[in-house]
């Protein structure tokens, strides 16, 4: 393998993705802090196919991975939305995000950039239309709304959006994008051109080869689309790639077991059915077009090696590169913290299955209703949960399993 192209190529990549993934993990911020949780909610309570349309298009730019989301929609759940609005969300929401759908029109272009959210709505659209048909739901209630940014001052309110959209974001996904950005080099770098040609007879195979791999597997929707975009240039079919996109993001083995515990069998033979079914039909049905999507991963892709990108292109790369940096330290360095003495009157315990800031969140919330809880505080790196005030363990024990996590009890 040749080092330099290596490097070269790994330098195009995230010189292409770099200014639309910085613009779009500020959107995200903006989503994250202006939106509340109980806004959702209330437009998810009915049991209807209003609801599930409303679920599937609140859920298509939240930047919520496959891991993310599960927390999230089980809170819903609890704010009582009907279970069919819960899976058009969980389907359309980690296969897409405001962020994802910007780096997809840079790395893959315009046809893509459009094709994948519409899929991913009408993949969840579909699936919730389903769950409402086939499992019963209990009847619920819509909620008011509850803001509290008119408590909070503007320098507070932009330094949310902005420690949300780089740090907590790139604490959950910057390893996974960085990851998919080496594969990608190393995939355009040693694997030969047209290897995928051998399967040109048989495209239904790609694509279930694909969903092998990718089902199981725990990946981002942004760090997908750099791998995607390599395999294509070595002659996988776009509609591989679209499933690849859908169903890698959508879903994975944690999150199976997850929603089969919260939400039942026959509700995740659904959800699972639903993600597989449409990435399918939808890779067909692009590949059935005949258009050639490949020309503009070749414009993102394959620079020439002696032509070196914009000067605000390697600006961006430099910025992104750092933050990542930066929040995968940090993140590295919270697995040492709970070392220290604690403080009086707080208790350690190990929660497992926590993944990302959204899975902190969720327990925190959930913890914070238990009485006797005066402060909590979650790290998914480090598997723990701290606790200040009188709560018993059962009473937390009960508040963190409610929400899907696996509790541990006491830190030695």
């Amino acid at each position: 393998m040749d080092i330099q192209n290596f490097f070269i190529s790994l330098l195009n990549v995230v010189c292409e993705m770099a200014p639309y993934l910085l613009l779009g993990f500020l959107i995200a911020g903006v989503l994250h802090v202006f939106v509340p949780q109980r806004f959702y909610a209330n437009y998810l309570s009915q049991n209807n196919k209003f609801a599930v349309v409303w679920a599937a298009l609140l859920g298509v730019p939240l930047p919520l991975c496959s891991c993310g989301v599960i927390p999230t929609a089980i809170g819903l759940r609890n704010e009582k939305a009907s279970k069919g609005a819960i899976a058009s969300f969980l389907i359309a929401t980690p296969q897409t995000g405001i962020d994802s759908i910007l780096a997809t029109f840079s790395l893959m272009g315009l046809g893509f950039a459009i094709i994948r959210p519409t899929a991913a709505l009408i993949t969840g659209i579909c699936g919730g239309l389903l769950v409402n048909r086939l499992v019963k739901d209990e009847d619920n209630c819509s909620l008011s709304e509850n803001s509290q940014l008119s408590t909070l001052t503007p320098q507070l309110i932009i330094w949310r959006v902005l420690k949300y959209a780089y740090y907590d974001m790139l604490r959950d996904i910057g390893l996974r994008l960085l990851i998919g950005l080496v594969i990608a080099a190393l995939i355009q770098v040693a694997v030969p051109d047209e290897f995928f040609l051998s399967f040109g007879s048989q495209p239904l195979l790609q694509m279930l080869v694909i969903l092998v791999i990718a089902i199981p597997m725990y990946i981002c929707s942004t760090g997908s689309i750099p791998v995607a975009a390599a395999l294509m240039m070595k002659g996988l079919s776009p509609g591989a790639a679209l499933v690849m996109l859908m169903a890698g993001p959508a879903v994975n083995l944690a999150s199976i077991l997850v929603v089969h515990k919260s939400m039942g069998r026959r509700f995740t033979a659904i959800y699972l059915t639903t993600i597989v079914g449409f990435a399918i039909l939808f890779g067909l049905l692009l590949n059935a077009t005949g258009i050639d999507f490949t020309a503009g991963v070749q414009d993102a892709c394959c620079m020439s090696t002696s032509a070196l990108p914009s000067p605000l292109k390697i600006v961006c790369a430099t910025v992104l590169t750092l933050l990542i940096i930066f929040a995968l330290m940090m993140k590295l360095f919270s697995k040492f913290t709970t070392k220290k003495a604690l403080a009086p009157g707080v208790t350690v315990y190990r929660v497992e299955d926590m993944h990302c800031s959204h899975c902190e969140a969720a327990v925190v919330r959930a913890v914070e209703e238990v009485q006797g809880v005066e402060k909590a505080k979650a790290s998914a790196s480090a598997n723990t949960l701290s606790i200040k005030g009188s709560a018993t363990e059962e009473a937390i024990r009960t508040a963190v399993e409610g929400i899907g996590y696996t509790f541990k009890g006491k830190m030695e």
